[in-house]
């Protein structure tokens, strides 16, 4: 049995040419795409494009931040700040005052922030001299040289991997009558991308089979989608998202948001280079194709992969682009679209955090919901999820997370993609986040919302 949406049974992944004629064993097609490995200590790899790691004690990365373990925000707290029981005023909560509230404090728009942060060399990051405002904005990350990484995923490499012995335990879960599910989940929620991958290799090696096939035919409905999903290599599981949202009738562009607005660069680059390889199609094309206007500009920038990613501060230029920004948007009839999306699709997150502390001074109005006003529909949605990276990544991700799961049904699809995407790179944080935004843990909720085999994998990523 199947589900709505996801590949039929009868083949995996359903798009044009994969898996290759005369190449089903190999899985990805040899010589198409090299999918990067994820590395024990997290995600994403070091090198060119990603970002530097921050503090032990703080966060990660320095201005865009990661909560540290304590809470946050800094004292003064932050504008809507919910009541014990309740919700943050979030883009599309029916209460509350939302991204309209000028700040009150250190925070913008009712959006969390992370603590104030220290760097190595004992100090705070040093602000130059007059600085427009009188008022040294929260400390700013110096150079990546000084700092230590500090993200964390709930699953991580197993020790003493043996692919041969996982594989052997998959190929009896599913041997003879009825399905050892339990037996699957403790193998796959235990061990990293690419130790699936492994998994996966040795079960075809050993066997002769192939192990996704297999899963499809004792699997079904959301555990079938949450395990597929799992051994995808984490960057074709993205491109695969991707098209997934612009195949067929209809757009799911809150994908398209999700995955092109808060990837690194590096990533950005993998994933369309594995769209390409995978479904023999041009992305660009296919936005194009699917979207239309500023929205489909924004997503053209996101594919570029090219966003500054110097994660040291020029405060004078935060203080330029915030003049403009307030004379684009607020300080005129109309609305520059394009410096909007000049400015936040080349800054880098730490420098856009320092931009939208500038702006609050200049417009006494926080920038994003200054972005409320100004625009509206994907766009608006888009430029506010680049905004609430630079801010606070894990919160725009618990955000995400609750949503999927408040009121009535559940979206399974997100809850999957998310979960999955994070579960090796920043889900201990997005989990801190969750419990201070929302008074509950995100566990509770996740068992409140799913049932059987499903609820039991999904706590098992998250670390219950």
């Amino acid at each position: 049995m199947s589900y709505p949406g996801y590949p039929p049974s009868g083949g995996y992944p359903s798009f044009p040419g994969y898996p290759p004629t005369g190449q089903e064993s190999v899985y990805p097609p040899a010589g198409q795409y090299s999918y990067p490995a994820v590395p024990p200590g997290g995600y994403p790899p070091g090198g060119a494009g990603t970002y530097p790691a921050a503090p032990p004690s703080a966060g990660y990365p320095g201005a865009a931040g990661y909560p540290a373990p304590g809470g946050y925000p800094a004292p003064g707290g932050y504008a809507g700040a919910p009541q014990a029981g309740g919700m943050p005023p979030y883009p599309g909560a029916p209460t509350g005052p939302g991204f309209g509230v000028p700040p009150a404090g250190p925070a913008f728009g009712g959006y969390p922030q992370p603590p104030a942060q220290s760097y190595a060399g004992g100090g705070p990051a040093q602000i130059p001299v007059g600085y427009p405002g009188g008022q040294a904005p929260s400390p700013m990350p110096g150079p990546p040289a000084a700092m230590v990484q500090c993200t964390q995923g709930t699953i991580r490499a197993a020790p003493n991997f043996d692919a041969g012995r996982d594989a052997e335990i998959l190929r009896k879960a599913m041997k003879g009558f009825g399905t050892d599910e339990q037996a699957i989940i403790d193998v796959v929620a235990n061990r990293s991308n690419d130790q699936r991958q492994k998994i996966k290799a040795a079960f075809k090696t050993m066997y002769g089979k192939d192990l996704i096939k297999d899963l499809k035919s004792e699997l079904s409905g959301n555990v079938e989608e949450l395990i597929l999903a799992l051994f995808m290599p984490s960057t074709y599981y993205d491109a695969w998202s991707l098209r997934h949202a612009m195949k067929g009738a209809g757009t799911q562009e809150r994908v398209l948001i999700e995955i092109l607005c808060t990837r690194t660069n590096q990533e950005i680059q993998e994933i369309v280079k594995c769209y390409k390889s995978e479904f023999g199609r041009d992305i660009e094309q296919d936005i194009r194709a699917d979207t239309s206007g500023h929205f489909e500009r924004l997503l053209i920038s996101m594919c570029q992969g090219n966003r500054d990613e110097n994660q040291t501060v020029d405060y004078q230029k935060a203080q330029e682009d915030a003049q403009r920004l307030y004379q684009a948007g607020e300080g005129k009839l109309g609305t520059d679209e394009s410096c909007f999306n000049m400015v936040l699709a080349t800054r880098s997150f730490p420098q856009l955090k320092a931009t939208v502390e500038a702006y609050s001074r200049i417009a006494n109005r926080d920038l994003l919901s200054s972005i409320d006003r100004e625009f509206s529909g994907n766009v608006e949605r888009g430029l506010k999820a680049i905004l609430q990276c630079a801010l606070n990544r894990p919160a725009f991700f618990a955000e995400r997370l609750y949503y999927s799961m408040k009121g009535a049904g559940t979206d399974d699809s997100t809850l999957i993609r998310i979960i999955v995407t994070r579960s090796e790179i920043d889900l201990v944080q997005i989990k801190q986040m969750f419990t201070q935004m929302y008074q509950k843990t995100l566990a509770t909720m996740i068992a409140s919302d799913t049932s059987g085999d499903y609820r039991r994998l999904l706590l098992a990523i998250v670390g219950q």
